[in-house]
């Protein structure tokens, strides 16, 4: 009750972002495989820029 109101962090977003992602990237596997290809692409990138983040 009390997180309902509370931001999401940076992390947070990128997170929820890259688990997007990859349910995308998974589904598209079965029926489209270069699409697929660049969705996880796009996923490593974001894993990279939460790696970054983790650094700090």
């Amino acid at each position: 009750m009390f997180g309902l109101f509370k931001k999401k962090s940076e992390k947070e977003k990128l997170e929820d972002e890259y688990k997007k992602l990859m349910k995308e990237a998974f589904d598209l596997s079965k029926t489209n495989r270069s699409a697929s290809d660049g969705k996880y692409e796009e996923a490593d990138k974001i894993q990279k820029r939460i790696a970054l983040l983790e650094e700090k």
